[in-house]
């Protein structure tokens, strides 16, 4: 009896010493390269509202505060954004360096706000109350997009609807 209620407790006598067998460990999860940088994204917007003069609750944010985190990005920015004025403006391969301000590149605009907006909810954010998702937030992006191919003297490509034959 005393053999059988030691092995239901992992606890086992072999000779004169004893071995307890402990559960094996739980499997580490490593969050995937997207959901550390959804993670690190959404403490940097938390961070950028409490610096915020005065500071902005999670639940009072809107757009203006979204833009004006993108805008605040900007000066942390490697893409090159050739001023109307510049010699340079519209080359896609400029011969000499300008003085033109860098900038957060569109790609990586769209791709932050794609990940602040699931942040958002998954944070218990309302769909329908998201700042994210908000059209001056679509706009602004396109805005960036069209702005910055122009400056740079590429153009993208609309894409076609796909036909659907019935």
């Amino acid at each position: 009896m005393e053999r059988a209620v030691g092995q239901q407790l992992g606890h086992f006598q072999n000779g004169g010493s004893s071995m307890v067998i402990a559960d094996p460990p739980a499997a580490i999860v490593t969050p995937s390269r997207y959901e550390s940088q959804k993670r690190r994204d959404w403490n940097t917007f938390g961070q950028f509202l409490k610096n915020h003069r005065p500071p902005v609750p999670l639940s009072h944010c809107n757009s203006s505060h979204v833009l004006a985190f993108l805008r605040y990005l900007d000066q942390f920015g490697k893409t090159k954004v050739h001023l109307q004025g510049c010699a340079f403006y519209g080359d896609p391969e400029p011969p000499a360096a300008c003085g033109c301000p860098l900038r957060q590149a569109w790609g990586s605009l769209d791709a932050l706000i794609g990940r602040l907006r699931a942040a958002f909810e998954e944070n218990g954010g309302l769909p329908e109350m998201n700042p994210f998702a908000n059209v001056a937030i679509r706009m602004h992006l396109k805005e960036v997009k069209e702005s910055q191919a122009m400056a740079r003297g590429i153009m993208y490509k609309k894409k076609k609807s796909k036909k659907v034959s019935h």
